[in-house]
C-alpha cells in the first residue's frame, strides 16, 4: 500500500490531530495510507516569517527520514515547499497551493481567511508564485491565536465574519488561511452562502490523483 507523509510544520498536536480529522474521508481500505505528523521541533504555530523559515529545516529532516510515496505540507503558508521539492524525487504538495488551484477551478475570484495579517504576504507570495494574484478579491485576518482557533466554538463569529467581508469584496469561494480552521468550515459555508475550501483536503484530493496516476 502506498504512503502520504502529512507533514504538519507546527509543534502542536491538537492543530496535527484537526489535519487528521479534516483528511480521515480520503483514507480507504484500498487506498493510500494518510498518516499525520506533527513536528516537535516546528514553532508552536507559524505567524511570522520568522516562524515560516524556523519550520523549513524540521520538514526537510522528516522528509530524509521518513520515505513517503508523496509528501503534503500541512500549512497555509506552503512553508518550504520548494526545498522540499528539491529534496526528493516523489510529490510534494503545499495545502494552500492546492487550494488555490481548487478555488480558481469553482470560481474566477476567491478570498482568503487568515489566521493573522503577518500571514497575508504570505499568501500574496505563493500567489504571485503561482501568477494568480489577480483573482484574489479580498483578504481578511482573524489576529487570533492557534488556540482560540482550535476551539470549537471561540473563534466562529469571526471566521463568519472574516468569510461575509470576503464575500462583500467579490470572493466567489473563499480558502480557509490555516489548517486550524477545518473543523469550521461548514458553519462559515452555511453562513457565507458560497463554498468554502479546506486545503488540507484539496492537497489530499491531489495526492490520491497524483498516486492513481503512477499506479
Amino acid at each position: 500500500m502506498s504512503r502520504v507523509l502529512v507533514i504538519n510544520p507546527n509543534r502542536s498536536e491538537p492543530c496535527g490531530a484537526g489535519i487528521a480529522a479534516a483528511i480521515a474521508p480520503f483514507a480507504t481500505p484500498t487506498g493510500p495510507r494518510f498518516d499525520v505528523v506533527s513536528l516537535p521541533d516546528g514553532p508552536p504555530a507559524i505567524y511570522s516569517w520568522a516562524d515560516w523559515h524556523a519550520s523549513v529545516g524540521p520538514i526537510l529532516a522528516r522528509i530524509a527520514a521518513d520515505p513517503a510515496d508523496a509528501y503534503i505540507i500541512a500549512c497555509a503558508s506552503d512553508p518550504g515547499i520548494e526545498a522540499a521539492r528539491a529534496a526528493t524525487d516523489t510529490p510534494v504538495f503545499g495545502v494552500f497551493r492546492a487550494a488555490v488551484a481548487a478555488a480558481i477551478a469553482r470560481a474566477e475570484f476567491f478570498g482568503v481567511i487568515a489566521i493573522v495579517d503577518a500571514s497575508k504576504a504570505r499568501h500574496r507570495a505563493a500567489l504571485r508564485a503561482m501568477g494568480l494574484e489577480a483573482r484574489l478579491a479580498a483578504t481578511h485576518a482573524l489576529n487570533v491565536s492557534m488556540d482560540a482557533l482550535l476551539n470549537p466554538h471561540a473563534a466562529r463569529a469571526l471566521l463568519v465574519e472574516a468569510a461575509r467581508a470576503c464575500v462583500a469584496d467579490g470572493a466567489e469561494t473563499i480558502i480557509l488561511g490555516c489548517t486550524g480552521m477545518a473543523h469550521h468550515r461548514a458553519a462559515i459555508a452555511h453562513a457565507c452562502g458560497v463554498p468554502v475550501i479546506e486545503p488540507c483536503q484539496q492537497a489530499a484530493a491531489l495526492a490520491l490523483a497524483a498516486l492513481a496516476g503512477e499506479s
